[in-house]
């Protein structure tokens, strides 16, 4: 006996439809103000932060202690760096977090590399 032929049915293919959110104009701007204000407010801090770390650095004399403590005061300025901007009324809590890590890494890296600079010849 022949066998009856089935009848493929195709179904309609769903259509997808995109529709973006809405994107605020206001936002964006002041998210990028507040953190162009936050980057260089960290570096004014790292550069005044080295300074002062290398003055310590010289008065305690080149050890391994002066190095310790310039370390330690420099990591805790980090620490309290994000409490430091919203006393100085500068919203960096409106930042997101990798903008904010950004911001740590370049304040410790200058205000370690000044203090350097500034404890070694030719400004020692």
């Amino acid at each position: 006996m022949a066998k009856k032929r089935r009848l493929i049915k195709e179904e309609p293919e769903e259509e997808y439809q995109f529709t973006p959110t809405d994107f605020d104009e206001r936002e964006f701007l002041l998210k990028g103000i507040y953190s162009t204000k936050v980057l260089l407010l960290g570096l004014i801090l790292a550069v005044v932060m080295g300074i002062i770390t290398a003055q310590i650095a010289i008065f305690l004399g080149k050890g391994s202690v002066a190095a310790a403590v310039d370390t330690l005061l420099v990591f805790f300025v980090c620490a309290i760096m994000k409490k430091l901007f919203v006393a100085m009324h500068v919203r960096a809590d409106l930042l997101e977090t990798k903008t904010m890590l950004g911001v740590y890494i370049i304040y410790l890296a200058l205000a370690l590399g000044i203090c350097i600079l500034c404890v070694n010849p030719p400004f020692a």
